[in-house]
């Protein structure tokens, strides 16, 4: 597990208003949380910063795992993996090279398809921004990812990275990536669970995230890769607003 300052140098709350179908009920065990839904259970696993493990009806999903592979003991293997873009913090090839069995799949935005190693590539299926794909039952949806902010154009131009959206029987999940608060996020509907970002000057600041959800209005959603930014106070916005989000702070850093 690294802390929020490692990450920025390379008990789980709840928040808001009662639940929302489809997800009818909540649970939190051992630092995961558990959401029903009219297909199934979904359960999530923070891991670290922007890595997660999130078990589905039919399918195990990792997103950007990186790190010690032992981080991810006790975690069921990866069907699917899913690499939002090339940075330290979310494309690991090592640690792929571990977690990534026989049968697991990639999926990844063309730049990471380019850098991998042959035997993860055999693996592996890239999709650029506004494409589409289906892999076993779940229809993904590959959402830009970028900054918008002028002294932030450096770190993810427009049209590199992906963030995503999977269609997992009636629920729709969004994982941001590494992003600002674009149109494109901001016109998301129907997002059931959420994962969005906010740390400086990589990504955006609590303000920005917090006006995001107001636009958007997932059921729930995660603050992740945050390092040191104030999630209480993202939390406190969200709760203030109309939005009805349920805000799930998880254990991303020791």
């Amino acid at each position: 597990m690294y802390s929020r300052r490692q990450f920025l140098s390379s008990g789980t709350t709840t928040i808001g208003a009662s639940l929302i179908l489809p997800y009818a009920a909540h649970a939190q065990t051992g630092g995961s949380d558990m959401f029903e839904t009219s297909t199934g259970t979904i359960t999530v696993h923070p891991v670290a910063h922007a890595s997660f493990v999130m078990e589905t009806p039919g399918m195990v999903i990792y997103n950007d795992p990186v790190g010690d592979p032992a981080n991810y003991a006790g975690k069921p293997d990866a069907d699917l993996i899913l690499l939002t873009h090339e940075h330290g913090d979310h494309y690991a090839p090592d640690t792929l090279a571990v977690l990534a069995k026989d049968n697991t799949k990639l999926l990844t935005n063309p730049a990471v398809y380019d850098m991998l190693p042959d035997p993860l590539k055999s693996k592996a299926q890239k999709i650029g921004n506004g494409e589409d794909t289906t892999i076993g039952d779940i229809a993904i949806e590959a959402i830009p990812a970028y900054n918008l902010t002028e002294d932030r154009l450096k770190y993810h131009p427009k049209g590199r990275d992906n963030g995503y959206v999977l269609t997992i029987g009636g629920s729709r999940i969004y994982i941001a990536g590494d992003t600002e608060d674009i149109p494109e996020m901001r016109a998301l509907t129907d997002i059931d669970l959420a994962f969005v970002p906010m740390n400086l000057p990589y990504t955006m600041d609590v303000n920005q995230a917090a006006s995001a959800i107001a636009a958007f209005k997932p059921k729930h959603v995660y603050p992740y890769h945050y390092g040191e930014s104030n999630v209480d106070s993202f939390g406190a916005m969200v709760a203030e607003g109309d939005s009805g989000t349920i805000v799930h702070s998880g254990k991303w850093y020791s």
